[in-house]
């Protein structure tokens, strides 16, 4: 078994996306180059190459604030897996998030689970993720909430509003999502024109992904969700903490399918990461 030690570990930045890449191609997900080119200049990227200079394996730390960092991208091609090397990476990524004295979150596939528990990591909630080709159904907002685009002046006051209803600081990755899809942008706001809600989203190699969507109801969530969906043709992926039933209605009624699922898991005690009741949509497992 490979050790950090042993491991010819080497750093990964932005301008090595299109190397790196490949990685998740062959594991069959759905991050683009934009996704990793936002992820490696906004957060830490380890890995490794083989002879011929190739990645071969990787992973990623994003600090989402002084006190949390997401773990994700944790990557081994299939001639050097079952050698120790993802897990290696694993604890290397711990290690960095300690040294910054923060917590460290992740989203664990049923595969990572049984490798994250031993060094750790505990349960917070089951999240799934759901598989659809268009909304069918679009639902109307609340009476006395309006939604309306996201505009470049609203993004501080989505990020003060994001903040203690996810328990995460991530202004760069709200700012990042909805410039880059303003089509899928969207904020609801009560009569005073105060925050009550908000979905982003962004196109990936096969779906595009919705999320993340956080709000003051399930209903207002839900009026969200259908308007970001019915903004553009689909297909669409949407990972949903598995609490919020009438969310998952009304996808099963649009015709989704949730082929996997993951747990939201911690290093540690962050404080309101716990907490789904206000998140009704993941902005995925490699942003938190």
């Amino acid at each position: 078994m490979a050790s950090i030690e042993t491991l010819d570990v080497r750093p990964i930045d932005a301008a090595l996306c299109e190397a790196v890449w490949p990685l998740s191609v062959e594991a069959g997900w759905n991050q683009n180059l934009a996704d990793w080119r936002f992820m490696l200049g906004a957060g830490r990227g380890f890995g490794c190459v083989g002879p011929d200079g190739r990645w071969q394996a990787s992973s990623l730390v994003l600090p989402l604030g002084r006190k949390l960092a997401w773990i994700s991208m944790v990557l081994v091609t299939k001639e050097r897996r079952r050698g120790g090397v993802g897990t290696g990476l694993l604890k290397r990524c711990i290690e960095e998030v300690r040294s910054a004295g923060a917590v460290a979150g992740l989203d664990a596939t049923e595969q990572g689970r049984p490798i994250y528990l031993p060094l750790g990591f505990h349960d917070l909630y089951a999240i799934a993720r759901w598989h659809f080709d268009e909304a069918r159904d679009e639902v109307a907002a609340p009476f006395g909430v309006t939604l309306r685009a996201i505009g470049a002046a609203d993004l501080p006051r989505l990020a003060l509003y994001d903040r203690p209803l996810t328990g995460m600081e991530r202004p760069a990755v709200l700012a990042h999502l909805a410039l880059r899809q303003p089509g899928r942008a969207w904020i609801a706001e009560d009569r005073a024109g105060g925050i009550v809600g908000y979905v982003l989203g962004r196109e990936g190699r096969m779906a595009t992904s919705l999320g993340p969507v956080v709000a003051d109801s399930e209903a207002i969530a839900l009026a969200l969700i259908s308007k970001a969906a019915s903004a553009a043709p689909g297909p669409f992926i949407v990972d949903v903490p598995a609490a919020h039933g009438a969310v998952r209605s009304w996808l099963e009624k649009q015709g989704a399918v949730t082929p996997r699922g993951y747990m939201r898991m911690t290093l540690g005690d962050a404080k309101g990461l716990d907490d789904a009741s206000h998140v009704f949509a993941l902005a995925g497992p490699e942003l938190g």
